[in-house]
């Protein structure tokens, strides 16, 4: 990342099913200097957000198998270690009720697919840059 700071090894956990939009976050995210954890489903994405420690960044999808978005962003904020990670949900529900569930339910924001890589690329550092004041 080219903000100055030292975030060059920050971790970021990317949750999404389509192998596609996976792979493009993933490069997204490289590029802005994150080591990217990926699941492709929400049983893996659970057991990742049980297991490692708390990234600088979290991604998620909120139509998953196994364990929906709204799921793992609950037991997110239910980590004491994971509780301010900064949460963006990446979905193709674009409906006025599912956006607000999710920033009501704890998501810091919220980004419709298909989204554009610049859009995303300024979201992104505008969540890490405020939780790194």
């Amino acid at each position: 990342m080219n903000t100055g700071t030292s975030l060059a090894a920050a971790r970021a956990l990317v949750v999404e099913d389509d192998d596609q939009i996976a792979y493009l976050l993933r490069f997204i995210l490289e590029r802005e200097g994150y080591r990217v954890e990926l699941a492709n489903d929400g049983r893996s994405a659970m057991a990742l957000i049980g297991s490692i420690e708390a990234p600088a960044l979290a991604m998620l999808d909120v139509m998953l198998p196994h364990f929906d978005g709204y799921q793992l962003l609950a037991a997110i904020r239910g980590q004491e270690t994971w509780r301010d990670v900064p949460v963006l949900m990446l979905t193709a529900k674009s409906q006025e009720k599912d956006i607000v569930r999710a920033l009501d339910s704890g998501a810091d924001d919220y980004l419709v697919k298909p989204f554009k890589p610049e859009e995303l690329r300024a979201r992104i550092k505008r969540l890490v840059k405020g939780r790194n004041k």
